[in-house]
């Protein structure tokens, strides 16, 4: 199981009147709505995180488990998609990656509206924040349903 997660807009919302607040790394601070929220759909599901943000290539896997470590999480499988060499949106790189035949079994949490043009299919699998919000408890809930649904069909 996999979560397809977006950071701007989801982990940490986006208000456009305030600067985001940076933690000692120098990445913006989660805000603590969105960590409870990420918390329990893996703890309820088991899911890895694969990260879809624009931020992905910007560090390396072992830097970006230390920066969610630093937020909370510990013990994460965190996988990125590949680089955007291409500039596609985000759309088009969840497409490129579900055609490839990688996962049936995923959510993805993400606040980019290019995504309500997915195939019913995969929009199905959409949980979409807004952005000046984040992942809260009743997204969490819809994602979780939506990864243990999944789940049950892949079986």
């Amino acid at each position: 199981m996999l979560i397809l997660l977006d950071i701007d807009g989801v982990m940490v919302p986006a208000a456009s009147w305030k600067r985001p607040e940076f933690e000692n790394d120098g990445f913006p601070r989660f805000s603590r709505r969105a960590v409870f929220s990420l918390q329990k759909i893996i703890s309820e599901t088991g899911a890895d995180i694969l990260l879809t943000t624009s931020h992905k290539s910007s560090y390396s896997i072992s830097e970006w488990k230390k920066i969610f470590s630093a937020r909370g999480f510990q013990n994460l499988n965190i996988k990125r998609l590949n680089k955007n060499i291409n500039n596609l949106n985000r759309r088009e790189e969840i497409m490129k990656w579900v055609n490839k035949g990688n996962e049936n079994s995923f959510v993805i949490i993400d606040d980019d509206k290019t995504l309500n043009n997915l195939p019913y299919n995969i929009k199905s699998k959409l949980v979409q924040p807004s952005a000046t919000v984040g992942l809260n408890d009743e997204l969490a809930d819809s994602a979780i349903k939506i990864l243990k649904s999944s789940e049950r069909i892949a079986s």
